[in-house]
């Protein structure tokens, strides 16, 4: 495991579209999936990392929290399967069950929708307005696997409580850190430097 941390895109910049399938439905989603919403969680995340074990009932309780109030969630794993089978989409549409996600759940299996992204760690959130620019692109919470602070969601929250209560939202934001997304070998995007 690399800690590594979001490489926090340039606020307003406009929602790269992509066309992955749902692992727990088949279905391909797409921005035009969440047209009517007024704004858009994107986040990447895994099955395996520490890190997103450590959120996950937590992201799963967001998803039941601001998908009747009109926010469009997806989650998007990008991991390679080569290096980590446990990530592979029959291992997502298990977690998605489990955790009981009512938001889909993608499998990016060419890794081109992370790099569209800069999505660099899991988890990485991304929050879109009804616009579809960039407002809020940090970390959940403070809460981390080894600090002992709780994990309650509230710098995501206060995002997306702006957006729907169109109010501005902070420009202090936190990285989000986690596990670096699984490359497939000698794929590594160059936004690393």
């Amino acid at each position: 495991m690399s800690l590594t941390a979001s490489t926090m895109l340039a606020l307003s910049t406009p929602a790269p579209d992509f066309q992955l399938p749902d692992v727990t439905t088949g279905e391909t989603i797409s921005l035009e999936t969440f047209a009517d919403k007024k704004a858009l969680l994107v986040m990447f995340i895994c099955r395996h990392c520490p890190f997103v074990k450590h959120v996950q009932n937590e992201l799963a309780k967001i998803g039941k929290d601001y998908v009747p109030k009109g926010v469009g969630i997806v989650a998007i794993s990008s991991n390679s399967v080569q290096t980590h089978p446990g990530d592979a989409p029959d291992q997502l549409k298990e977690m998605a069950q489990e955790l009981g996600f009512n938001f889909p759940y993608c499998y990016d299996e060419t890794q081109e929708v992370a790099k569209r992204y800069t999505a660099a760690c899991t988890p990485d959130f991304f929050v879109f307005d009804g616009d579809r620019q960039l407002v809020y692109r940090g970390q959940l919470d403070e809460s981390r696997p080894s600090n002992g602070k709780p994990v309650t969601g509230k710098d995501l929250r206060a995002a997306l409580d702006a957006v729907l209560g169109d109010q501005a939202v902070s420009l202090d934001q936190v990285a989000s850190m986690g596990c670096n997304i699984k490359w497939h070998p000698g794929s590594e995007p160059n936004y690393f430097g």
